[in-house]
């Protein structure tokens, strides 16, 4: 039996080599190529026979596993891709679904090993998490925010304004307010510029 042709696309180093290893313990894949950026990945889908992707979110330079998942999605939509990533976003999930990838999984599952979900994969299956992981900000749970708690957490992030929040999410400058409240309220930081580093720093919410 021919073996499945992988095309890896991670820029941590040690991330990449257990993949690696990993697939070559396989009877039934073998890693075609290891990446560090996924900007590339259009190309050695054009030049080689590619089965599946594994794709991080944020590769090398800054280039966006999602954004290059989409791409390939619209030229090559046989080929089959999981997305892998250890960040918390929310938004990640729903996205990946929206631009039609196959499965997602996080690096820190032991739930399900990497081979399990590629072979779920191939077999026509989708295979996503029920939740995103729990992170502990100040006194509060990421599991504590609502989803739009979290759309104006992250716009809170960029550094925008309550009036610039509530304009880009379609609501009133009031209700922002009362979000950010509530948000500090749960986590017990004493500013929104505090709230917003931290969030930015445990990867909870991600421009």
């Amino acid at each position: 039996m021919d073996k499945k042709k992988v095309l890896i696309v991670e820029d941590q180093v040690l991330v990449r080599k257990f993949i690696e290893n990993a697939l070559a313990d396989s009877d039934r894949y073998e890693a075609s190529f290891s990446i560090k950026n996924a900007d590339l990945a259009d190309v050695y889908c054009q030049k080689n026979e590619i089965d599946l992707i594994l794709m991080d979110v944020y590769t090398d330079l800054g280039a966006s596993g999602l954004e290059a998942a989409a791409r390939i999605k619209k030229q090559y939509p046989e080929i089959k891709i999981i997305v892998i990533t250890s960040l918390p976003e929310f938004s990640f999930i729903k996205r990946a679904r929206e631009i039609g990838v196959e499965s997602f999984m996080y690096k820190e599952d032991e739930a399900n090993s990497l081979i399990s979900i590629m072979d779920r994969t191939m077999a026509g299956e989708s295979v996503y998490p029920d939740k995103t992981p729990e992170v502990k900000i100040g006194l509060a749970s990421s599991y504590d925010f609502s989803e739009r708690e979290l759309e104006v957490l992250r716009e809170l992030t960029s550094g925008n304004t309550n009036e610039e929040i509530a304009a880009k999410l379609c609501i009133s400058t009031a209700t922002v307010k009362t979000h950010i409240a509530n948000l500090m309220d749960k986590t017990g930081f004493k500013s929104r510029t505090e709230l917003a580093i931290k969030a930015r720093e445990l990867g909870l919410v991600i421009l």
